[in-house]
């Protein structure tokens, strides 16, 4: 597991994008209209999350579609369990 993904859960901006992720697949549009900001901003918060790797991008025409990528959130539930384990 990289630390991208712990600095990329880092930003509110990118947890809430997650957050609507998690309620299914959507474009970039759509998250982009859940936002007051540029959708340059949003652009970039998505590509920080599919550089992490807890985004996944496809090309639907001229859309592109983004889905949680659920292998990288097991990943990282389980280093926190761990982690958490540890301390007991």
């Amino acid at each position: 597991m990289s630390d991208s993904a712990f600095r990329a859960l880092a930003d509110p901006t990118r947890r809430r994008i997650l957050e609507l992720l998690a309620a299914g697949d959507c474009t970039a549009g759509e998250i982009a209209e859940e936002f007051a900001m540029a959708f340059a901003s949003v652009s970039h918060h998505l590509r920080v999350l599919r550089e992490a790797g807890l985004v996944s991008a496809e090309r639907e025409g001229q859309n592109i579609r983004y889905r949680l990528n659920t292998t990288v959130f097991q990943e990282v539930s389980r280093y926190l369990m761990k982690l958490l384990g540890g301390k007991r």
